[in-house]
């Protein structure tokens, strides 16, 4: 045992010195615990030579790093090589599962939002599920990314999640499917007013909401801008950080702190980059958007450029960093929180809307009989050559809209108010 007790000495010595490679310049490295390495080589060799399965060197080392990281907070986590390539393959939006964005919260395994039209969304699972087993494996006491992995598979193979809604247990049967890279839809509402949803934020999400933007305003003038993030689990922070910056020309966006230099960053507006710098504006938010949607809804409402409308969001605010190691294998580490531009932190708090407006489901009274004015025989006519309008002419969209999405039928409803006030 002396032999194997120096090897793993020497490599914990060499991961001491790869991560002090960004420490080096804050402060001065602290000498090597000797005491506490010893307590862990007598653990580590006590699990080797007494659990009751056999377990390979490198299997209690994995499971002691992913210990030692994720007890930090529930974002923090240590990754093996492979799953380094799982985590590449899901930040860059495009990869086989079921399409749901989870979070471990006070221990339970939470939904935070599931991605539009995924298997998770068209299956019924919502955001605040709690996730309590995956086909016939409890997930208490299972680290996140080997959670992930269990939801992960096949592309048309199913998998079976049993979830506690509001103290109820609901099972769900969900196929997996291509999880596709496009996060953004738009269209016309009326009134000229467009809407635009954003339902993750990925690498090109910036560069598609530019397009989206252009594209709408080359069909006509936009009087007004419905920004959806309900739902929006987050993502690329420079994406939100691109999108902040095509609605204002000149501010902080965002900034992050922490420890070390490094994890000091500013992000601000630029007017070349502004695209709608006055248009009137509305940021649909509910529980379900976090992170880098918390980031938009933030800095909009700091600037006074837009109103945020909606519930109160997630409140996840802190900034993840990955470190590659030598052996091929990262660290995902918390090493900053995200501020608004008026330094407010949106960790543990989130964004509280400026129209607390929740979703609730209306009941339009429909097929009653009406008629107007201009239908009656030898009715008078305008008086100043006004077109004359009958009970076919009555649009039904904004009673459809009601019904179906009270929370967006609010944010048309405040935008055309507001093209009112403004031509007054």
């Amino acid at each position: 045992m002396v032999v194997y007790t120096r090897r793993l000495l020497v490599g914990l010595v060499g991961a001491v010195c790869l991560n002090s490679v960004w420490a080096a310049s804050e402060a001065e490295v602290a000498p090597i615990p000797l005491t506490q390495i010893q307590a862990f080589v007598e653990t580590f060799e006590t699990i080797s030579a007494g659990y009751v399965e056999a377990l390979d060197d490198e299997a209690i080392l994995n499971k002691a790093l992913k210990g030692m990281v994720s007890s930090l907070d529930p974002h923090s986590e240590y990754l093996t090589k492979d799953e380094v390539e799982t985590f590449d393959e899901e930040t860059s939006g495009n990869y086989a599962g079921i399409g749901v964005e989870v979070e471990m919260v006070d221990g339970q395994l939470t939904v935070v939002s599931p991605i539009d039209n995924s298997p998770a969304a068209k299956a019924g699972i919502q955001a605040g599920d709690v996730i309590i087993r995956i086909d016939d494996q409890l997930v208490s006491g299972t680290n996140l990314q080997d959670i992930i992995t269990l939801m992960r598979g096949k592309k048309g193979t199913a998998v079976l999640l049993d979830i506690d809604r509001d103290g109820e247990i609901k099972q769900f049967s969900v196929k997996r499917a291509e999880i596709e890279d496009s996060s953004l839809t738009s269209e016309w509402l009326g009134s000229d007013i467009a809407y635009i949803r954003v339902s993750q934020f990925l690498g090109n999400s910036a560069k598609d909401f530019r397009k989206e933007l252009t594209s709408l305003q080359s069909d006509h003038a936009i009087k007004g801008l419905i920004i959806d993030l309900r739902n929006n689990p987050g993502g690329v922070l420079q994406s939100a950080v691109g999108i902040v910056d095509t609605l204002i020309d000149d501010g902080m966006i965002v900034y992050t702190d922490g420890r070390h230099n490094y994890s000091r960053t500013e992000f601000k507006a630029t007017k070349e980059s502004t695209l709608l710098p006055k248009a009137p504006l509305v940021v649909l938010v509910n529980e379900g958007s976090a992170s880098a949607s918390e980031v938009l809804a933030g800095a909009i409402q700091d600037h006074k450029r837009g109103l945020v409308l909606g519930t109160e969001t997630f409140g996840k605010g802190s900034v993840q960093t990955v470190v590659p190691l030598s052996n091929g294998a990262a660290v995902k580490l918390t090493t900053a929180l995200y501020f608004t531009p008026k330094g407010r932190s949106i960790q543990a708090q989130g964004i509280m809307p400026d129209m607390v407006i929740p979703q609730a489901k209306i009941e339009v009274e429909k097929g009653r009989f009406f008629i107007k004015e201009a239908e009656l025989k030898g009715h008078l006519s305008n008086g100043t050559g006004g077109e004359e309008r009958t009970s076919s002419d009555v649009d039904s969209k904004l009673n459809e809209l009601a019904t179906n999405d009270f929370q967006l039928f609010q944010a048309f409803s405040v935008l055309q108010s507001a093209q009112q006030f403004l031509a007054n």
